[in-house]
């Protein structure tokens, strides 16, 4: 049951399983008290202590020297009155100060999640959720806070949201506004973040919290290849089953900012929310500033149970119906086998062969509009190429669904060619500067996404594609980030909103889209990974994860997005070889195993394959089939990790503990190779299990002491399967 209380004047959220305590202090300040496991009975004796600390202001009501915003631990801080930390809140006011004092005025327990109008954001069924809402006030400059906390009965995590409201008769400049602030009284000790580049996402960077300010943060108009937002807090000694673990995690998709700072008192201040650089938001009197919705999660055991309370978070709370926890379906696209080398009769050779291996989905890549024949032009032409496709999408379509297989369909929206019909009629509908140059990336440039002429025009040419042709799925790509960033749409004193508005633009779209078609599943992608985020997922219950699709890359990338994101929306998907980003060859059966583990489809050249590899390929397929359920949705474990080592480890076990899946990969062999011993985890202990239909074990044979693992003493990438079943 989910409590919410509040006894002098101390805030009590539970669920049972976790805690969430903070009080108002001297002065209507709001102060941390606790989050972690959860406490049954605070008695009320963890208030902050009262040290004289030099250098650390005390506020103008106080008359001693021992109460000091610089080292309290507070819920949501602002700048200018004695707190020296990064703040959450910065305003300037129209006489140009820009000192900000906020004070509890009031609060209220609602018995639903609320709305947050124009962004993605968690939802809730009657009675499995409660929140509550402090409203704060800076009573000279007439400014409102709400800070919304929602807490799930059956989720160990908290949504954190905030809404800002000028009550004055004077414009407010809104500089910054963090989705969550959080104090903690001492260092955790370690952060865990998720870096990389194109190909290479979501790489584990784990790293002592040290003196100053650590800055996790994107300034591309997307959250990008680069810098995930989000990260944990833990202790040295905390590992995958182990140990305590504090996840953030920002729903948001645009340029954002994550800040940890600790002070000269090892307390470790963290926020999270949109990226205040390039941001300055207007607020006129009587308007409301919504933040992005940010989710903290916790952990008493270890990095795979705070994985699992974010997988079953999405799974539950962000992914949308239909598509909540619906099976997805094998998919071939065809972008690695053709390019931009494709007409009719191609196409359908491929689905000919797609067919005969039991792929239920295909997907028609970037190349089938416009004047489109290579990535110099047409983007912004959604108008079918002809010329390719003499019997149009619909001839495509219609013959993947005779040969039952749904069909889906590439587009990139967000940008456009200069040599395209569009650009020719609305030059001023790509971003861009005044009076400067416009930078190329990728031949192409970005639309102005913040312009509702825009988003109309988007909307009504791909709505007009899905009215002509019966398409099940969208491929929705992202090609490059925003540079001049401008729109002629704005006025000039308003240019700071751009970034914001652009993404809300963006999640119009959709929305929209969403709404009008809501049987067709739209696939994020940017770039492969360049935008894999929980505010996407909203949209697009699945995402490509990684336009790198060498086996043993793989391996880190999806080991990295699982620290976030279940195997239900990561798309993974078998290659060619040699692989057509590294030049590496694997086997297929590594290919295969590494693809097993996400939303496993196909992207090579099925016509030149030997028989016996399409008959490869049709056991994979259909053993995926049968399994899928557990595939995609089991409770999914890290085993092995290959940021540690050279092989790596993954297993799926199901809700009842009857059956479960786990694959061990090796990467690179090396002589004389020590034996591999693999222990399993999360069966149950007295029930018998059946391993490969061969060893019968005890389940707590198999976590305590494991198998040794059969790998060949030759060959790098081998793989190994593990299918577990209760007898």
């Amino acid at each position: 049951m989910v409590m919410i209380t509040e006894q002098n004047n101390t805030f009590h959220l539970t669920n049972g399983r976790i805690s969430y305590l903070f009080q108002v202090e001297e002065f209507g300040q709001l102060a941390q008290i606790y989050y972690g496991k959860a406490i049954k009975h605070y008695s009320g004796h963890f208030r902050y202590p009262r040290l004289d600390r030099s250098f650390s202001p005390n506020p103008a009501e106080t008359t001693d020297r021992f109460f000091s915003l610089d080292t309290l631990l507070q819920e949501y801080p602002t700048n200018g009155s004695g707190d020296f930390r990064e703040p959450a809140l910065a305003l300037e006011f129209a006489d140009g100060s820009q000192v900000t004092q906020l004070v509890f005025d009031r609060y209220e327990i609602v018995t639903t999640k609320p709305e947050l109008m124009g962004l993605p954001q968690s939802f809730a069924q009657k009675d499995e959720a409660k929140t509550l809402v402090i409203y704060l006030k800076d009573p000279v400059k007439e400014i409102d806070i709400a800070l919304m906390y929602t807490v799930f009965q059956h989720m160990d995590v908290i949504a954190r949201s905030v809404k800002i409201t000028n009550r004055s008769q004077a414009v407010v400049k809104l500089q910054q506004a963090a989705s969550l602030a959080f104090d903690f009284a001492t260092s955790p000790g370690q952060l865990q973040h998720l870096s990389g580049a194109w190909a290479r996402e979501r790489m584990i960077i784990r790293e002592t919290i040290t003196s100053g300010v650590k800055k996790i943060a994107s300034t591309r108009g997307a959250s990008s290849h680069f810098h995930h937002p989000s990260f944990t807090l833990l202790t040295p000694q905390t590992t995958e089953f182990q140990g305590e673990a504090f996840g953030f995690c920002l729903l948001y998709s645009g340029n954002h900012q994550s800040m940890i700072e600790k002070d000269a008192y090892d307390q470790v201040r963290v926020t999270m929310g949109i990226n205040p650089d390039k941001f300055l938001w207007t607020l006129q009197p009587e308007e409301t500033f919504t933040t992005p919705e940010a989710i903290m999660a916790y952990s008493a055991q270890g990095l795979n149970e705070l994985s699992q309370q974010f997988h079953r978070f999405f799974e539950e709370h962000v992914i949308r119906s239909p598509f909540k926890k619906t099976p997805r379906p094998v998919l071939i696209n065809n972008w690695e086998a053709t390019y931009f080398d494709f007409n009719q009769e191609r196409l359908e050779t491929l689905i000919d062969e797609a067919s005969l291996l039991g792929v239920e989905l295909f997907v028609l890549d970037d190349g089938w509009f416009g004047k489109r024949e290579d990535d110099q032009t047409s983007l912004g032409d959604w108008q079918v190429n002809t010329t390719k496709l003499t019997k149009g999408l619909a001839g495509v379509s219609d013959y993947a669904h005779a040969h039952e297989m749904q069909f889906g369909l590439w587009f990139e929206p967000e940008m456009i060619s200069e040599k395209s019909e569009l650009f020719a009629h609305h030059p001023n509908w790509a971003i861009q500067t005044p009076q400067r140059k416009r930078s190329l990336s990728r031949s192409q440039y970005v639309l102005d996404l913040a312009n509702p002429e825009v988003q109309d025009y988007l909307f009504d040419a791909i709505a007009a594609i899905l009215d002509q042709t019966q398409i099940d799925y969208i491929k929705w790509d992202m090609n490059r980030n925003i540079t001049e960033a401008y729109s002629t749409s704005l006025a000039y004193d308003r240019q700071g909103e751009f970034f914001h508005r652009y993404i809300l633009g963006v999640y119009a779209l959709l929305e929209r889209l969403c709404v009008a078609y809501p049987e067709v599943m739209i696939e994020g992608c940017s770039g492969g990974g360049g935008r894999f985020d929980a505010g996407m997922l909203y949209y697009t219950p699945q995402i490509w994860t990684s336009d790198d699709t060498d086996a043993y890359e793989r391996l880190k990338i999806q080991y990295g997005t699982s620290q976030l994101f279940p195997p239900s929306t990561m798309g993974a998907h078998i290659s060619a070889v040699p692989n057509h980003q590294t030049g590496r060859y694997t086997s297929l059966a590594f290919r295969r195993d590494v693809a097993m583990c996400g939303i496993f489809g196909l992207e090579l050249d099925l016509t030149a394959l030997a028989q016996s590899e399409k008959a490869e390929l049709a056991e994979a397929i259909a053993f995926y089939k049968e399994h899928r359920q557990l595939l995609q949705y089991g409770a999914f474990y890290r085993l092995v990790s290959p940021f540690e080592q050279k092989d790596a480890a993954f297993m799926v076990v199901n809700q009842e503990k009857t059956e479960a899946i786990a694959y061990y990969y090796r990467g690179l062999i090396e002589p004389s190779e020590p034996l591999h011993v693999l222990k399993f985890t999360a069966l149950d202990p007295t029930k018998r299990y059946q391993v490969n239909n061969e060893q019968i074990l005890y389940g707590d044979e198999l976590m305590q002491m494991g198998l040794y693992v059969p790998l060949p003493q030759i060959g790098d990438f081998q793989s190994i399967l593990f299918h577990i079943k209760a007898i």
